[in-house]
C-alpha cells in the first residue's frame, strides 16, 4: 500500500506560501480529492516521490516527456548549454538551428517564432490573425482550452451558440464579446456564427485533437469544414498543437490529418520538458510581426539557451526514428484494449477514446464527442478509480477531463502491470 505521510506534509507547507499550494490547479487533486503526490525524481517511464514510491506515469508532465524523463540527449544538451550561460536576451545561433529543424517537420509553415508557453503562443496567434485581417472576433469551442488569456477563458451561455461570458473574475465583458463559442465537432453552430457576423470573425482557434475534455478527437469531416468556412469567410484557422505537435506525428496533427492550418502554436514536446512555445504560419502571415510588420510580441527569455537545446535534442531525436510514433500508437491501442477487457468482464459502463498516443477513460454508456457529453461521466466512478489505481502505483491525470500521454519508455510489462492493477481494484470502481 502507497503511503504519501511526507507529500501531505509538504503540501500543507506550500499552502501557506503558495495560493491552493500549487502553481497550477489540476495539481490541487481538487478534482479526485485527496493529497497531491510531490514528485522528486524521474526517470523513463517511472516516477519517484518524495515517500519513496514508484509511480508508473501516464501524464509525462502533460505531454512533453514523450521519449521518458531524464531523456538522457536531452538533459546533455541541457548541460552543455548550461555551462555557457543560462540567458543573454540576445540572439544566438541555436535559436535558427531549431527553427529550421521544426520548418522541416511541419507542413505548410515558413517561419516560427518562439516564447516562452503554450498560453503566450495562443494568445500571441490570436493578435497576429486580428492584426492580419483587421478583425476582432474569434471562435473557439467549448472545453477547448489553449491557456489562461482572458480571450481564452470564456464558457458557454445557456444556448449551444452565445456570445461567451467570463468564467474568472478579471477577464473583462468587453473582452468576452469578441470571443464566440461552438460545440466541438458541430460545424452547424460554427456556420451559424459566421452568418451572424459577416466579415467580423478574425479566426477560428481549435484543438485538431482536443485534451482537455478528455481525449476527443475531430469527427469526420468537421475540420475539413472548418477549412472550408474559413476560405469561404477569409478567416484564419488556427491549429493549437501545444499537445498534439510533435505527439500525433512528426508534423503533429496537420501531418496525422491531412488538414493544413494558417497560424499553429506549440509547446510541451518542443521544449522537452523546459518551457517553451511557439507560433509558426506562411510568410505572408508572418511578415505582420514585429519587426518586420506592425503586430508587436516580444519576450526577454523567448528563444532560451538550454530551452532551445532541450528542443532541438527532443525534435532531433523525434525526426531520426522513423517508428516512434507508430511504437507509440501500438503501445497506447495494447493499454486501450487491456482496460477495455477488464471493464467489460465487471459491466461497467464505459467510453474509452484514443489518438494515437493520447488517450481517456470515461464511465458513461454514451458516446463522447464534445464537452457536454464529457462531463456527463460518472466523477464518483473515476474518483474511485483514480485513487485506486494510485495505490496500487499508477499515476494518472488527477481529472476526468484530461488526456493521458503515454511516453515510449513504457514497456509492455509496465502496461500489462497497469492492466493487473485496474483488475485488482475494479470492484472498487
Amino acid at each position: 500500500m502507497m503511503q504519501y505521510k511526507r507529500s501531505s506534509t509538504l503540501f500543507k507547507s506550500a499552502q501557506a506560501v503558495i495560493p491552493g499550494g500549487v502553481n497550477s490547479p489540476v495539481r490541487a487533486f481538487k478534482a479526485v480529492g485527496g493529497t497531491p503526490v510531490f514528485v522528486e525524481r524521474a526517470k523513463g517511464a517511472y516516477l519517484y516521490d518524495v515517500d519513496g514510491n514508484k509511480l508508473i506515469d501516464y501524464i509525462s508532465s502533460w505531454g512533453p516527456m514523450i521519449l521518458g524523463h531524464a531523456y538522457d540527449p536531452v538533459i546533455n544538451a541541457v548541460k552543455s548549454r548550461a555551462d555557457l550561460g543560462t540567458s543573454f536576451g540576445m540572439p544566438t545561433a541555436l535559436e535558427t538551428q531549431i527553427a529550421e529543424l521544426a520548418i522541416d517537420m511541419v507542413p505548410n509553415i515558413d517561419k516560427i517564432r518562439f516564447v516562452n508557453s503554450g498560453t503566450e503562443a495562443c494568445m500571441s496567434a490570436v493578435r497576429l490573425a486580428r492584426g492580419v485581417t483587421k478583425r476582432e472576433k474569434i471562435i473557439k469551442f467549448t472545453g477547448c482550452y489553449h491557456g489562461h488569456s482572458d480571450a481564452f477563458l470564456i464558457q458557454a451561455g445557456s444556448g449551444a451558440v452565445t456570445f461567451g461570458s467570463p468564467s474568472s473574475p478579471g477577464v473583462t465583458k468587453g473582452t468576452a464579446k469578441d470571443t464566440l463559442l461552438a460545440p466541438y465537432n458541430n460545424l452547424e453552430a460554427v456556420a451559424k456564427l459566421f452568418n451572424e457576423y459577416p466579415e467580423e470573425i478574425a479566426a477560428i482557434i481549435i484543438e485538431p485533437v482536443a485534451g482537455n475534455m478528455g481525449c476527443i478527437s475531430p469527427a469526420y469531416g468537421f475540420l475539413e469544414g472548418l477549412r472550408s468556412l474559413c476560405d469561404q469567410n477569409n478567416t484564419l484557422f488556427i491549429f493549437d498543437e501545444v499537445m498534439t505537435g510533435f505527439r500525433l506525428a512528426k508534423g503533429g496533427a496537420q501531418e496525422l490529418l491531412g488538414i493544413k492550418a494558417d497560424i499553429v502554436t506549440f509547446g510541451k514536446v518542443l521544449g522537452g520538458g523546459l518551457p517553451v512555445g511557439a507560433f509558426a504560419a506562411k510568410n505572408e502571415i508572418m511578415s505582420h510581426l514585429a519587426p518586420e510588420g506592425p503586430v508587436y510580441q516580444a519576450g526577454t527569455l523567448s528563444g532560451n539557451p538550454l530551452a532551445m537545446a532541450a528542443g532541438f535534442a527532443m525534435l532531433t531525436a523525434l525526426k531520426e526514428d522513423a517508428t516512434i510514433f507508430d511504437r507509440l500508437a501500438t503501445k497506447t491501442k495494447y493499454l486501450h484494449e487491456g482496460l477495455t477487457s477488464v471493464l467489460e468482464k465487471e459491466n461497467i459502463p464505459h467510453k474509452i477514446n484514443r489518438v494515437g498516443s493520447m488517450i481517456s477513460l470515461h464511465f458513461t454508456d454514451k458516446e463522447v464527442f464534445d464537452f457536454e457529453t464529457a462531463v456527463k461521466g460518472n466523477n464518483q466512478h473515476f474518483n474511485n478509480y483514480f485513487h485506486g489505481m494510485l495505490k496500487e502505483g499508477i499515476y494518472l491525470p488527477p481529472s476526468a477531463f484530461e488526456s493521458y500521454f503515454l511516453n515510449d519508455a513504457l514497456s509492455i510489462e509496465d502496461l500489462d502491470f497497469t492492466i493487473e492493477a485496474l483488475k485488482k481494484i475494479v470492484h472498487k470502481i
